[in-house]
């Protein structure tokens, strides 16, 4: 067994509560968990990690603790103990015995077992990813490298919750991060601190709202603005006067893919003369996970799924970097062995992204302006070189990056 998961253990037995949380939140660390749920249930609590993006039991303990826990980890995140009846947000810092920075942010939410808490890990020790290891390649890195040089419009990147776009947003700030240039973030919360960057963080209990921020951000002389997110048209609103009036904005939304963020932003209320005038790129992003290399294995594909492939690949641009043997053989990989101790017999370690970069041109500007439907956008942004999810996760497969499973668990197929 893991020493310290029988450190945790042993702090159960023990009821050494203080230690329990120390070392849950260590073991976490050192599973690459990017969350801790404690979850009460009917007759026990139990403790998962999420890991490369799913759930992972790690242990029980008996329910009769579980108010202790849960006001140590109030206490440490500077929540009220004594109010157990509404949910509660708040954050802790914590030091780990390897020195190891910590920042948690922690929620507590009330259900009919208990007080359910969940902890997201962020490791200010880690260095922000360059694009690159990210999973951005081929026209992607190049078109999304075009646009962060352009001196003002807006690059907005999409997804769900938890695929990434945040950290796509400081890598970019990496990038444009020079002491020449003015930066401020307007962010809900700060999850990342960066040297040379002007970092505030929202209120919306005080009315210090996103569009607020902005507004307020226009009058501290920046070059450079990144707004944690596209809530509304108030802040799409002031998103847009800021490109305006000489400024390069990023900022993320909640949508599914590149194309749909143009309806997304048009169904705000933006005239679609405005969004072209102002949007350089639009990023849709996906996380799937790393098949283990040491127990990867190749696998034969069914008829269907073969087809899905080869339907993908025919509407791939040729300017797209491609292996040519490997898109012949189609050569794909699965997850091995049970017994592998490199990922403790899931078959997957680690993450990585899948990205579509669409880059505004005349042709797309031009069909925009006349309310062409999506679809046609769609094809219109493949045949000037965009890359779909699909197809890029296509290519990492073939790669043995990941499995085809993974890729068609976020990526939609084209249609024939």
């Amino acid at each position: 067994m893991d020493a310290k998961l029988q450190a945790v253990q042993d702090a159960i037995v023990g009821g050494n509560i203080p230690q329990l949380v120390t070392t849950a939140v260590s073991y976490a660390l050192e599973l690459r968990s990017s969350d801790i749920h404690i979850e009460p249930l009917k007759s026990t609590v139990q403790i998962r990690y999420r890991v490369d993006g799913s759930l992972r039991r790690i242990v029980e303990y008996p329910p009769n603790i579980h108010p202790a826990v849960v006001s140590r980890i109030k206490i440490m995140s500077n929540l009220k103990i004594d109010e157990q009846r509404v949910p509660q947000d708040g954050r802790a810092q914590v030091t780990t015995q390897e020195g190891r920075e910590l920042d948690l942010r922690v929620s507590s939410l009330p259900t009919i077992n208990g007080e359910k808490i969940v902890m997201r890990i962020q490791d200010q020790s880690k260095e922000i990813p360059t694009f690159e290891k990210l999973g951005i390649a081929g026209n992607a890195l190049k078109y999304l490298g075009h646009a962060l040089e352009l001196p003002n419009g807006i690059i907005l990147t999409s997804g769900p919750t938890g695929s990434g776009k945040t950290t796509t947003l400081y890598a970019a700030m990496t990038i444009l991060n020079k002491a020449d240039v003015n930066i401020l973030t307007i962010e809900d919360p700060v999850e990342i601190q960066m040297d040379g960057l002007n970092q505030s963080q929202v209120h919306p209990d005080i009315d210090y709202t996103f569009a607020f921020g902005l507004r307020s951000a226009l009058r501290q002389d920046p070059d450079i603005i990144m707004v944690g997110e596209i809530r509304d048209k108030e802040t799409v609103d002031v998103a847009i006067e800021a490109s305006l009036t000489g400024h390069l904005v990023l900022s993320t939304i909640h949508t599914n893919s590149a194309v749909e963020t143009l309806t997304r932003i048009v169904n705000m209320g933006v005239p679609p003369f405005l969004m072209t005038a102002t949007i350089n790129a639009i990023i849709a992003q996906r996380l799937v996970r790393r098949l283990c290399e040491k127990c990867r294995k190749p696998i034969q594909l069914d008829e269907y799924t073969l087809g899905m492939v080869r339907n993908a690949l025919s509407k791939l641009h040729p300017d797209e970097p491609q292996d040519a043997v490997k898109i012949q053989g189609l050569q794909f990989f699965g997850p091995g062995e049970v017994d592998c101790e490199h990922c403790g017999g899931v078959g997957y370690y680690g993450r990585v992204g899948l990205f579509e970069v669409l880059k505004m041109n005349n042709e797309l500007r031009d069909m925009i302006l006349k309310q062409t439907s999506t679809v046609a956008i769609q094809d219109a942004a493949m045949k000037t070189g965009m890359v779909t999810l699909e197809q890029a996760g296509i290519l990492k497969a073939l790669d043995g990056i990941t499995s085809l499973e993974e890729v068609y668990s976020v990526a939609r197929p084209e249609a024939s």
